[in-house]
């Protein structure tokens, strides 16, 4: 559990207001943190502040988005020990077909979202000198694409998702902060549009709250860093 009283720990989530990052937000509250919500439009997502969640609007793909979410943590916590990074975008179109638009957006959501609140987590976990946790929802298909699902450009993002993980564990082991990925396949959500088709060895798809036990569990697990944790029914093992 995450403790009750000064000892409770306080956790940051972006893309906050459905979907994954919203089963995240309703997971981390149900064990007992305090948490930082944000996303574009999260208080308008169905969430109620109490004394253990604050709500922030804002591109996380911003600093300044990213300075207000880390400073209304500190305001109403006093700490900010954990870190999940949701925010991200998907389209599905041929390579050829991506715009400057596409890119430009891909690039602000997916890896200006992980960089400008991550560098203001880890200064704040750093000051405090008792560790922490960062954990980043990737994508199966970084490492393993799917024929009929084009995706090439949205994942040479996803896959600086997996690239910085590695990287980062390696650079503050010592300081005992931990970074970690979630690597889901299809999950129902709105960014599928309701496209649930399963896709693979499993034929089955994933619910969000199975991606959130999956964050919870790499937040908690004191030992586990530099790892890519597929929740994807199979399908990053290879053909089938």
């Amino acid at each position: 559990m995450a403790g009750s009283g000064t000892e409770k720990k306080t956790v940051v989530v972006t893309g906050a207001s459905q979907g994954i990052g919203a089963a995240v937000v309703r997971a981390f509250l149900d064990r007992g943190y305090n948490v930082a919500a944000t996303s574009r439009a999260v208080t308008r997502a169905g969430f109620e502040a109490s004394p253990q969640l604050v709500l922030v609007d804002g591109n996380i793909g911003e600093l300044a988005t990213a300075e207000k979410v880390a400073r209304a943590a500190m305001d109403a916590f006093g700490s900010i020990d954990d870190l999940v990074n949701n925010a991200g975008i998907f389209r599905a179109k041929p390579f050829t077909e991506y715009t400057t638009d596409d890119l430009r957006d891909f690039i602000s959501t997916n890896l200006y979202g992980f960089v400008f609140i991550t560098q203001l987590a880890v200064k704040q976990m750093l000051a405090q000198k008792r560790g922490g946790s960062v954990t980043s929802i990737s994508a199966s298909l970084a490492d393993s694409p799917i024929a009929g699902i084009p995706g090439s450009v949205p994942m040479m993002t996803k896959g600086g998702i997996n690239a910085i993980t590695l990287s980062l564990a390696n650079e503050y082991a010592k300081e005992k902060i931990r970074f970690n990925a979630v690597a889901p396949g299809v999950v129902d959500t709105p960014m599928h549009g309701g496209n649930t088709t399963a896709r693979s060895p499993m034929g089955t798809f994933s619910a969000p709250k199975d991606i959130a036990d999956a964050v919870l569990y790499l937040t908690e697990a004191g030992h586990v860093t530099g790892e890519v944790l597929h929740v994807d029914d199979g399908a990053h093992v290879g053909s089938w």
